[in-house]
C-alpha cells in the first residue's frame, strides 16, 4: 500500500531550506514527500516552513495559497514563525498548527533503512546538498526578529558535519551549501570554528565538489581570517564570502547593536580582494534605520564604493514587532518616499560597482556548473569558482560541468558560450 504524501514548501534562506530538507527525511518513514503544492493528488498534511526576516507577508501569503487550494487539509507552520506571524495566522486559520522541526523528528518512530535511505536521497536538488552546521546566533540586533525565533548558538559536531557532506558528495552531489543563521561562531560554543571544520572537510572528504561558506558577520570572522582566507585557496571551495554590514554608519550600527565597525567589515574586504585576484564578496546593507541621516546614509554609499562588492542585498528597514527597533520606529520614522530614494541611489551604485566587477572576467576560460534554466529562452544558469552566475547559451541539464568562455558582464550575471 503506497504511504500518504506530505507537502513541504520552505522560504527564505539556505539555512531554511536545509531545515525544510531535514524535516522531509524525518517525515519520510511515514510518508512520501514533495517540495510543493502537488497538483495531482490530494496530500495528507502541508508543512510550511515559513521566513519572517522581512516581515510576515510572504508567509501569510503562503498559508492563504496552501489553503485555498487545499482547503479541509492540515496545515502546519514551522520555520522562523514569530509571536506576530502566529497571531495573524490564527486569525485567518484558527486551526493551523505550529511546529518545530525537533518535534516532529522526536514525535516520529521511523524506520531505519528507510531513514537512511531518505538521509541520502531527499533533497530539493539532485546536486547541490544543503547542511545546516548551527543553529542560533551570538548576536541581538536591533532589527532581527530570526534570534528571537532561533535564540542562542548552537553548534553541530564537526564530525556530524563532515559525515553528512561525505553522504552527499557519495550521492553525487557537486555543491555543498554550509549554512545556519550566523556560520561565523560556528564552534565558538565548541572550542573551534568555521575555518576549521572547513579544513576537516577537506582532508576527510576526496573528489570533485565545491563547498559554499554560508553568512558569517564580521566580527567573528576577524577572529580567525588569515586561517579562514587559506581555506580558499583550494579549488574546492567557491572564492565568495557573505558579510553583512547593514550600515557605513558606526552611530547607526551601534542603534543597531551590530557589535561590529564598519571598519571591521572593510579590513575583511580589503583581506579577501587583496589575497585573489577573482573573488566574489557579499554584503547585507540597510536603509532607513530610524534615525539614519543624510550622513549616515551617505556613510553606507562610501563604504559600497571603498569595499566593492559583487553582491548586495539592499533592504528598506521594516519594524519588527518585538524587536527593540520597532520601540524605536516610533520615535524617528525615516518616511517611504526616503527609503525609497536612498535604496534606488545605493542600488544604481552597486550595480555599476558590479558591472565594473563582472568585467574582469571578459576572455577568462574555465569549468562552470549548471544550476537551472535561465530566465531568456535558450539559456542555462551556472556557477563559477566564485559562485557568480554564468548564463550560458544553450540548454543543458543540472548539475553538468562544462567549460567556457566569458563574454560579457551585466551586474548580476557573466554571460558566456560553451567551449
Amino acid at each position: 500500500m503506497q504511504a500518504p504524501l506530505v507537502a513541504i514548501i520552505s522560504q527564505g534562506c539556505a539555512a531554511n531550506f536545509g531545515d525544510g530538507e531535514k524535516m522531509a527525511r524525518a517525515l519520510a518513514a511515514k510518508f512520501r514527500i514533495a517540495f510543493d503544492l502537488p497538483t495531482e493528488e490530494t496530500p495528507a498534511a502541508i508543512y510550511l516552513n515559513v521566513c519572517t526576516a522581512k516581515g510576515i507577508a510572504g508567509a501569510l501569503k503562503l498559508l492563504r495559497r496552501a489553503h485555498e487550494t487545499f482547503p479541509d487539509i492540515p496545515l502546519y507552520i514551522t520555520g522562523c514563525a514569530t509571536k506576530d506571524l502566529r497571531e495573524a495566522a490564527l486569525a485567518y486559520l484558527p486551526t493551523v498548527q505550529f511546529t518545530e522541526l525537533e518535534e516532529i523528528e522526536r514525535d516520529l518512530k521511523r524506520d531505519a533503512d528507510r531513514a537512511t535511505l531518505a538521509q541520502n536521497t531527499l533533497r530539493t536538488s539532485r546536486f547541490s546538498g544543503i547542511v545546516n552546521i548551527e543553529q542560533g546566533c551570538m548576536d541581538a540586533c536591533a532589527f532581527c526578529s530570526t534570534h528571537l525565533v532561533k535564540g542562542r548558538l548552537r553548534s553541530y559536531s564537526t564530525e556530524s558535519i563532515t559525515r553528512q557532506v561525505l553522504d552527499l558528495v557519495s550521492c553525487g552531489c557537486s555543491e555543498i551549501l554550509l549554512t545556519g543563521q550566523d556560520c561565523g561562531c560556528f564552534g565558538f560554543d565548541t572550542g573551534t570554528n568555521l575555518a576549521e571544520l572547513v579544513q576537516n572537510i577537506l582532508v576527510h572528504v576526496p573528489g570533485d565538489y565545491k563547498l559554499r561558506l554560508g553568512m558569517g558577520n564580521p566580527r567573528h570572522l576577524l577572529t580567525y581570517a588569515d586561517a579562514l582566507l587559506d581555506c580558499f585557496t583550494d579549488n574546492r571551495v567557491y572564492k565568495f564570502i557573505h558579510l553583512p554590514v547593514q550600515s557605513g554608519s558606526e552611530r547607526i550600527l551601534k542603534a543597531m547593536n551590530r557589535r561590529h565597525t564598519a571598519r571591521d567589515y572593510a579590513t575583511l574586504a580589503e583581506m579577501f580582494n587583496t589575497r585573489f585576484e577573482r573573488f566574489t564578496l557579499s554584503t547585507d546593507m540597510i536603509v532607513g534605520f530610524p534615525g539614519e541621516t543624510d550622513d549616515d546614509f551617505g556613510a553606507t554609499l562610501d563604504l559600497l564604493k571603498e569595499t566593492r562588492p559583487t553582491v548586495c542585498n539592499i533592504t528598506r528597514f521594516v519594524a519588527r514587532p518585538g524587536t527593540p527597533a520597532f520601540a524605536l520606529n516610533r520615535d524617528s520614522t525615516v518616511s517611504d518616499a526616503e527609503k525609497h530614494r536612498r535604496s534606488a541611489a545605493l542600488a544604481q551604485a552597486f550595480q555599476e560597482i558590479a558591472r565594473e566587477n563582472n568585467t574582469r572576467w571578459i576572455g577568462y576560460e574555465g569549468d562552470v556548473v549548471t544550476e537551472k534554466q535561465g530566465h531568456r529562452s535558450g539559456t542555462t544558469i551556472a556557477r563559477n569558482e566564485a559562485y557568480n552566475p554564468v548564463a550560458i547559451q544553450g540548454e543543458f541539464a543540472p548539475g553538468k560541468k562544462i567549460r567556457v568562455r566569458i563574454t560579457g558582464a551585466e551586474p548580476f550575471a557573466l554571460i558566456a558560450d560553451p567551449l
